[in-house]
């Protein structure tokens, strides 16, 4: 997503700088790496208020949140005095006490220099709202695929499709999920699965009682997978505690229809259509996926639909207007 950003950004002929590969984040909550990371960024900061181009006219921040705050932006662009936006920042009040207190409160702190904030989910709004420092602007800019442009149609006739890394937490979560609403279907089906891991082993494991039902392919590079999504009758991934998913932009962007669990985040690149609830279960999961896999009508009805709530919603240029729409006047007009 951040290689993404940065495409969109410069998408109208502005120059992108990274301009420090300084990487602040502490995974386990240690007071000393802390300590370490906040003398680094010092120097670095430092660096930058001395060295960066005179012409620099914004500052742009991806993903500020307790365990990577941005220890660089707000002083640099206090010191240069050029604006300052985040692109999906997180609030965790639930941080400031711990491991990571130090952190969360230099990320709190980090968000409330910003300018602009740039959401990509309602999920992240609710805190940012609720926090929201002055005159700050919060705006919506959807998580999008780095085209212009949608790839022909699937057929909608062939295989389930799951695209999904094999690990643990999470994504075994959707994994173990997955192989309990596959024991529930009836009729004849097939699911491909593309992707590996170190939980790789397990999830063959999880879905051996389907015999040659369950077929995986592996991790695939981009054109393969774009082959799996011009034949896949409908994407199935539940969902568990994503961010969103870049995967169901890219299948609905083929016209695949998607089957997933109505959550937060997620829900926010779905097309509108009938998602089971959470709370259904691998139930729910199941009886969507057998209403689909019994109707090819609808199956391409709905992978139409997505793709027009893609095109609309969730490509490049949709992106750079969203973002330079609000900082350009940051700026100053045509800067």
């Amino acid at each position: 997503m951040a290689r993404n950003l940065i495409g969109a950004i410069g998408a109208q002929g502005d120059k992108v700088d990274l301009v420090s590969d300084l990487r602040i984040y502490d995974k386990t909550g240690d007071a000393e790496v802390q300590q370490r990371l906040r003398f680094q960024a010092d120097v670095e900061a430092r660096r930058l208020i001395a060295d960066m181009p005179a012409d620099t006219s914004l500052w742009v921040t991806y993903h500020n949140y307790y365990k990577a705050p941005d220890l660089l932006g707000p002083k640099v662009c206090a010191a240069r005095d050029i604006p300052y936006v985040q692109l999906e920042s997180t609030r965790a009040t639930s941080r400031l006490n711990g491991p990571w207190s130090d952190f969360a409160k230099a990320a709190h702190d980090a968000c409330d220099a910003a300018d602009v904030i740039f959401y990509h989910t309602a999920n992240d709004l609710i805190t940012l709202e609720r926090e929201k420092c002055g005159d700050q602007r919060l705006i919506e800019l959807p998580p999008f695929l780095p085209v212009t442009s949608l790839p022909s149609a699937s057929s909608c006739d062939g295989s389930m499709l799951t695209v999904g890394m094999m690990r643990h937490g999470d994504k075994m979560a959707s994994y173990q999920l997955l192989a309990q609403a596959l024991s529930h279907l009836t009729g004849d089906w097939v699911l491909d699965i593309a992707g590996d891991g170190p939980a790789r082993a397990e999830i063959e494991d999880l879905m051996a009682p389907f015999g040659s039902k369950v077929r995986f392919l592996g991790q695939l590079d981009r054109d393969a997978l774009q082959e799996s999504y011009a034949t896949a009758s409908v994407l199935v991934w539940p969902g568990v505690n994503e961010a969103y998913g870049m995967i169901y932009l890219e299948a609905q962007a083929s016209g695949v229809p998607v089957v997933a669990q109505n959550r937060p985040g997620v829900r926010d690149v779905l097309a509108p259509a009938d998602y089971p609830a959470v709370d259904a279960g691998s139930d729910g999961l199941a009886a969507r996926l057998q209403t689909l896999l019994a109707d090819l009508a609808l199956r391409r009805s709905l992978g139409a639909s997505a793709q027009e709530y893609i095109s609309n919603r969730h490509l490049m240029p949709a992106a750079t207007e969203r973002f330079w729409q609000a900082a350009r006047a940051l700026i100053g007009g045509n800067a």
